[in-house]
């Protein structure tokens, strides 16, 4: 077995869809970044990355790369999943916390685990997304942006 631990942050900002775990979410300001910036999936998709030690998504999708300008991030997940399973890998679980202010996250939890489960062809009690504030402490208590961490353990298969 492999464990991988992966993090991302992204800024809010004005005239920017929300996307969490592939869902969009009722907000004012979305995410900003050369993708979709779906803070939740990056962070994921490193955490699986990096425990086959093989990067991280910059390394593999480039936000230099005019192809992953305004990419669906499931679709880079899909890709991701891909290269875990050539290299002889599934994933056991995953376990995740998104960093936001607001809005509540917690309506879209359930949808969210079932889309990344969906994308990584496993059961869906094998993804834990979970959401918590920071008590209006730092740059995600301040509305300023969203940050997520991400846990996976991957089985050789």
């Amino acid at each position: 077995m492999r464990i991988g631990h992966g993090y991302d942050v992204h800024r809010l900002a004005e005239g920017r869809k929300l996307i969490l775990g592939g869902a969009e979410i009722e907000y004012e300001k979305g995410l900003l970044g050369h993708s979709d910036a779906d803070v939740l999936v990056h962070a994921i998709m490193d955490a699986m990355l990096g425990a086959l030690a093989l990067g991280d998504i910059g390394k593999h999708f480039p936000d230099t790369d005019e192809r992953y300008k305004g990419a669906d991030s499931m679709k880079l997940l899909a890709e991701v999943c891909r290269i875990i399973g050539e290299k002889g890998y599934k994933i056991g679980n995953i376990d995740s916390t998104v960093c936001a202010q607001r809005p509540k996250l917690s309506p879209y939890i359930q949808t969210m685990r079932e889309n990344i489960a969906r994308v990584c062809g496993c059961d869906v009690s094998q993804i834990s997304v979970k959401a918590t504030t920071e008590e209006k402490l730092g740059f995600t208590g301040e509305g300023l942006g969203m940050s997520a961490t991400a846990v996976c353990l991957l089985l050789r298969i």
